[in-house]
């Protein structure tokens, strides 16, 4: 047990490592830094949406955003979609799970908004309709995927495409990459 333990640590870091090495990679998370800085500078909101753990990891970075993450400070406008149950099983039932993330950002976003996508695949039915609508209403994107980046690449305006084709390890980086993301948000918005 001891071994499999280890093998998936190692695993984990090497992901993290191909992360670390790829300069693609890191200039991205420095644009979608930049981008959200931005957005909250001029009142806009940040919006969030994933399924599954991904959809666990957009409520996770919602909530650095609009509590805190390192220190306390005035809360941002930042928000993961899935959170009203009554809401996605009414319009999963009367229309369909692929149009949820999409109604709400109809409902919630406007120009200058930032929608944040989270899919291992990149390939998720109702992430991509809800990217769609997002540009189709003058807000950016910033989609957090696995290797390929699916169709979620045509989509975003920022790509963060986790060297990987393991589920587990691919969200494992994607939180972290997140976490960075909120620590530099935070930083310039509210410096110490």
């Amino acid at each position: 047990m001891q071994n499999r333990i280890k093998e998936v640590l190692r695993s984990s870091i090497s992901v993290k490592e191909s992360v670390l090495a790829d300069e693609s990679i890191l200039s991205s998370i420095e644009d979608a830094v930049n981008l959200i800085i931005k957005a909250f500078q001029n009142k806009q909101k940040v919006l969030f949406c994933g399924n599954g753990g991904s959809a666990a990891d957009a409520q996770h970075l919602a909530a650095e955003f609009s509590g805190r993450f390192y220190y306390d400070r005035a809360p941002l406008d930042a928000e993961a979609l899935h959170v009203n149950s009554s809401y996605l099983t009414a319009v999963a039932n009367d229309y369909s799970f692929d149009e949820v993330y999409a109604r709400l950002v109809a409902a919630k976003g406007a120009e200058g908004d930032i929608l944040v996508a989270l899919s291992t695949s990149g390939n998720s039915s109702n992430i991509l309709k809800s990217m769609e609508k997002a540009h189709s209403i003058g807000m950016k994107t910033i989609g957090l995927t696995g290797e390929t980046g699916g169709k979620m690449k045509e989509l975003s305006d920022i790509l963060l495409n986790v060297p990987s084709t393991d589920t587990p390890r691919i969200q494992e980086s994607h939180i972290t990459i997140g976490h960075i993301i909120c620590e530099l948000v935070e930083a310039k918005l509210f410096p110490r």
